[in-house]
């Protein structure tokens, strides 16, 4: 299903746009594409919520200083 959607911009969304035509050809693809990382960002934190309920289903509570240096070990190179 294809159609015609209108949205409004800030001038900074505007600005930040029409940097990234260039690299994405128009203006549509760049909102296609930033649409298409939203969703995929928000089945990532899914997955994790899902995960976490499993984890601590099996396991307890998740213990937050561990999560705390397993975000400094793998995440804060």
């Amino acid at each position: 299903m294809s159609g015609t959607t209108t949205i409004r911009l800030s001038d900074e969304d505007r600005r930040l746009l029409e940097l990234l035509v260039p690299e994405y050809g128009d203006q549509s693809s760049v909102i296609r594409h930033g649409i298409r990382r939203l969703a995929e960002e928000q089945r990532q934190r899914q997955e994790l919520r899902s995960l976490l309920r499993d984890w601590e289903a099996e396991s307890g509570p998740v213990d937050e200083d561990a999560v705390a240096e397993m975000q400094r070990r793998y995440f804060n190179r």
